[in-house]
């Protein structure tokens, strides 16, 4: 069970943004709901669960009453909720769309975890639904958020590694139990592709700003082991980048943890070490003037989502990673998987404007 913090929120209720998080696991319990209740925009009016128990005693710890809790079939009735401005989709990537378009009918706006959907085109409707409803859309991509990863953004684009020329990503980790949701198809959509090496497939674009015009991939399922009966153990890629720019990435489900980002250019690099874990990441540049690790700000990353999300929904704005920064990952997942089933690469229309499929309204970094 998280902590709840001693210290009242300086800002009342009427002047944040109401959220209904949609799923009760790990992430919810651990780092959501404590996320919530310090951002200075933010706070959790109720819960979404298929565990009621579990929901009521989640209610009492964080000053909620048994009334805030909702089962799944109970979910259109937080159309009544005044004080729910907005959902945040926590659940297996099957049920994505489905409570995206639950919630734009409500007229509620959605947070939704990575990946967006289960495909492309699933992706697709999943934008299409929250225009319709004219509710705002964003995807979770809680590393676009963060000050270490727009500093080697800005790195990148803003010269100091001179022309770059390569990139590589690695995030591993080891799933022991064969019954997890993630390891089922029809619930994942793949295996550590769209969990994980997704990190790497959106921050490499995210550095670049713009979008690969071809891929390449093989994969391995290994026979004989119960916990990839449906999905891939490992996946290896490659991604070509306007300017001759290569991309490559490496992800699994069983190596050890790891999690990298390596930028090489003509003039210098740049490694994250680790690159994407919800705390620790630490940046080290390399130019001509030597090596430095810059130091930054302590914050949370699901504070900052949270922050920047509601004042999208207070202020009007447009989310940095709304759906379509959702859909374009899923179309470089789905050339990947194109890939390795046939052999070949696969190429994609790239287009030529920069972060495409970003909004316009940049994230507030700690300590700006």
């Amino acid at each position: 069970m998280p902590q709840k913090p001693d210290l009242p929120h300086p800002k009342p209720e009427s002047r944040r943004v109401g959220y209904a998080i949609v799923g009760i696991g790990k992430l919810t319990a651990d780092e959501l709901i404590p996320a919530a209740r310090t951002s200075e925009n933010s706070y959790v009016a109720a819960l979404v669960t298929s565990e009621e128990d579990k929901g009521e005693a989640f209610a009492r710890a964080f000053d909620l009453s048994d009334r805030d809790v909702y089962t799944y079939d109970q979910f259109e009735e937080l159309a009544d909720r005044e004080d729910v401005q907005a959902v945040y989709i926590v659940l297996p990537n099957s049920l994505h769309r489905e409570y995206v378009e639950r919630a734009a009918k409500m007229g509620k706006h959605v947070l939704c975890e990575k990946p967006l959907g289960m495909n492309a085109d699933d992706a697709r409707q999943i934008v299409a639904a929250c225009k319709k409803a004219r509710v705002k859309l964003m995807t979770a991509y809680r590393c676009q958020y963060t000050p270490e990863h727009w500093a080697a953004r800005d790195a990148v684009q803003g010269g100091r590694l001179g022309k770059v020329k390569l990139l590589d990503s690695i995030h591993t980790q080891v799933e022991t139990d064969a019954t997890a949701w993630r390891m089922k198809q029809d619930l994942a959509g793949g295996g550590p592709l769209p969990d994980v090496g997704i990190y790497s497939v959106n921050i490499m674009r995210f550095v670049l700003g713009t979008e690969p015009e071809w891929v390449f991939a093989a994969l391995h399922q290994p026979k004989g082991d119960p916990r990839f009966r449906e999905v891939e153990e490992s996946v290896a890629f490659t991604l070509g980048f306007p300017g001759g720019i290569m991309a490559t990435g490496l992800t699994s489900y069983g190596a050890a943890k790891t999690t990298t980002l390596r930028v090489l250019g003509e003039d210098g690099s740049l490694l994250m070490d680790p690159a994407f874990p919800y705390d620790g990441l630490k940046l080290q540049l390399t130019d001509e003037a030597g090596t430095h690790q810059p130091s930054f700000p302590e914050y949370d990353q699901f504070t900052q989502e949270f922050n920047h999300f509601s004042r999208c929904i207070l202020e009007g704005g447009t989310p940095w990673t709304p759906g379509e920064e959702g859909v374009a990952d899923h179309v470089v997942m789905d050339a990947l998987y194109e890939s390795a089933r046939t052999g070949k690469v696969v190429p994609l229309k790239s287009s030529r404007k920069k972060d495409a499929s970003r909004g316009p309204d940049k994230p507030q970094l700690p300590g700006k």
